[in-house]
């Protein structure tokens, strides 16, 4: 292992989710590594997240206790689906098999990003916000270094988000669209009814329920809605959106106030990135393959990205190897699972929230009555399944 003089040393573009992770594991392999954000305050303005068993392994891939786990939110599963009137849709069978497959964590979004933030920090990793990257050049990955808003690195990890200015410099051509649907968000103090994560579907629209504390719940709304539409009201326009649908959904946004209400087109990366990696430069969460919030897995693979980073480029790296063929294997491991991830995003899309009104929503109710459990488990163990890869060996 170098000396800290003598470390190699990476910027980190963002100060989000897949920042921070992968500044922490970058650190934690040995690397110097200063993260630059553009806001002013390194902070977190989102609202729930449903930790999924492969966000919360990355966790604790990163350094994290089961006591750091448990203080993040509550324990919960995702209990199913129902129709816009309350009809089932998909239920989760409460066989212990089946609810592991499907167990949560629901987090508010700004808990985890103080975890991170805070062992960022404890870590020793430097933070520089308030600067805008506008320009980057990506060097060469076993050649001349990176250098990103002055700094000079022999790595930069892309982390900033699904509107990326990294991206936008060493992949110009490859822009995120917009998905036709707009997504309020809130958490409010709330009983938590029902105590699990519960989904309802009904013609081009989506609302889930989650408790992420004892006292907190958190809720979204998913509709369709033309880009950048301007409400003078959000929270009269969801109430007035979901006013017939079932109860568990009217009784929370009556409990929600209006200052508590965020809403956000939502637009996604078709296909993600031809490669994660350019150069010195690897790209990492929406800023290499932001996908569809359909499988609720934006947050997870934004940690797994950040855990895999530190693993299979900063250890090998800090060990005495080549950075191309450490590049090279992240790319080999992370791409294909994201891809998949990005595909089924979209088809559950497809089937559930995108899709319109009379026949498609009488043919979906009956075709998932139609679902066994023992598919569940299948589809849940291949998206929650992963565990984290095994540290690379250096290439010299």
């Amino acid at each position: 292992m170098p000396t800290e003089s003598s470390s190699p040393r990476a910027v980190v573009v963002g100060g989000g989710i897949a920042g921070l992770a992968s500044a922490v594991a970058l650190r934690r392999a040995g690397w110097r590594v200063t993260v630059l954000e553009r806001a002013a305050d390194v902070r977190e303005v989102g609202a729930g997240v449903a930790m999924s068993r492969n966000a919360v392994a990355a966790f604790r891939g990163l350094g994290f206790t089961d006591d750091d786990v448990a203080a993040l939110g509550r324990p919960t599963w995702a209990a199913g689906t129902w129709d816009e009137h309350g009809r089932r849709l998909l239920t989760v069978p409460a066989t212990p098999q089946v609810r592991s497959a499907v167990s949560l964590v629901g987090v508010h979004r700004r808990r985890l990003h103080g975890a991170l933030l805070d062992a960022a920090r404890d870590h020793g990793v430097e933070m520089i916000p308030g600067i805008a990257v506008t320009e980057v050049d990506p060097g060469e990955a076993d050649g001349a270094p990176a250098v990103v808003a002055g700094h000079v690195a022999e790595l930069v990890v892309g982390a900033d988000g699904m509107r990326s200015a990294v991206r936008a410099a060493v992949y110009p051509g490859h822009r995120p669209v917009y998905s036709g649907y707009s997504s309020w968000r809130a958490v409010v103090r709330a009983p938590q009814v029902p105590d699990a994560l519960v989904q309802y579907w009904g013609p081009h629209a989506e609302f889930g329920l989650m408790p992420v504390a004892d006292d907190e719940t958190y809720w979204y709304g998913y509709v369709a809605m033309p880009e950048r539409t301007v409400l003078t009201d959000e929270l009269g326009t969801a109430r007035e959106r979901f006013a017939g649908w079932p109860a568990p959904v009217r009784d929370v946004l009556a409990v929600t106030p209006r200052e508590a209400v965020l809403r956000h087109d939502v637009h996604h990366l078709p296909g993600g990135l031809p490669r994660y990696a350019v150069g010195r430069v690897v790209m990492v969460g929406d800023a290499a393959h932001g996908f569809l919030p359909t499988m609720g897995q934006g947050a997870a693979t934004a940690l797994e990205d950040g855990l895999s980073v530190g693993l299979l480029i900063g250890a090998p790296v800090a060990d005495g190897g080549r950075l191309a063929p450490a590049l090279e294997g992240f790319d080999r491991v992370r791409r294909p699972r994201c891809r998949g991830l990005a595909r089924a995003a979209l088809a559950s899309a497809r089937v559930g929230a995108h899709l319109g009104g009379g026949v498609p929503q009488t043919l979906r109710r009956g075709l998932m009555r139609l679902v066994p459990s023992a598919a569940l488990s299948r589809g849940a163990q291949g998206a929650m399944g992963w565990t984290p890869p095994a540290p690379a060996s250096p290439v010299r």
